[in-house]
């Protein structure tokens, strides 16, 4: 009989970052489980692309602004699965536009309910489930985390605070759980950026290009099954986080 895959929970997991981590991971002998905030996000040729890889692929959506979802999306798991999974990848993100004389209570709550808070619940409940074996989690974390910037606030500071619970949720729930976090760079151009610009950000980079989501992806995979590496944080950056930046990178090199 052939050894069951392993199972991978990935929160955002349909779509850019969150997507190359799941292409990833079914290449590598992982069955997933993708989460997503709606499941109109599904996508069913993405989905049959990495069945073909070889992965049982389970949606779930749900909203992780909800306290009360990231105990019942873990369930959720379990119930379409059979099982628990073996590695929990917190991937999905809130990203707004907030400044230091913007900054709002409304929106930092929102950033540290979704950018922290689930992450550190459902961090929680992925031990409970484990029982008795052995798991692993990785944070999808920001190089700005290093060298913030005035723009996004209320998501740097959760992004903060997540990157700094992972010593300590390393420490706190050793042996058992591993715990570690992947910091990107600039990854996949949006619209607000053209060519031009994002040749101009390449070139102001310590390594003089840009990492693609495939690099995200193999570090979150070598977090995956590296057994004794825990409480640390891989930046994959091209070297952005050993910079200052006076900006998002959005707002520069225009």
């Amino acid at each position: 009989m052939a050894e069951m895959r392993p199972l991978a929970l990935v929160t955002g997991g349909w779509k850019r970052i969150g997507g190359a981590i799941a292409r990833k991971l079914a290449a590598e002998g992982w069955d997933l489980a993708l989460h997503a905030h709606r499941a109109s996000t599904f996508d069913a040729e993405f989905k049959a692309q990495l069945e073909w890889l070889g992965a049982a692929v389970y949606p779930l959506a749900g909203d992780l602004n909800d306290p009360a979802f990231p105990p019942h999306l873990m369930d959720e798991v379990a119930t379409l699965a059979g099982r628990s999974p073996d590695l929990l990848v917190n991937c999905a993100s809130l990203f707004h536009d907030d400044r230091a004389d913007t900054i709002t209570s409304v929106e930092l709550e929102q950033h540290f309910r979704v950018n922290m808070f689930a992450p550190l619940l459902l961090t929680r409940a992925f031990a409970e489930a484990l029982g008795e074996r052995s798991g692993s989690v990785v944070n999808i974390l920001d190089q700005r985390v290093m060298n913030p910037v005035p723009d996004q606030i209320s998501y740097t500071l959760s992004k903060q605070a997540l990157h700094a619970s992972v010593r300590t949720l390393a420490r706190a729930m050793a042996p058992r759980v591993r715990i570690n976090g992947v910091a990107p760079g600039l990854i996949l151009p949006t619209s607000d950026y053209d060519a031009a610009q994002w040749q101009r950000l390449e070139d102001i980079m310590p390594l003089k290009r840009l990492p693609g989501a495939d690099e995200i992806a193999d570090a979150v995979h070598y977090l995956a099954q590296a057994r004794s590496v825990t409480g640390q944080t891989i930046f994959v950056d091209a070297g952005a986080n050993l910079e200052s930046y006076p900006r998002d990178f959005v707002y520069m090199e225009k």
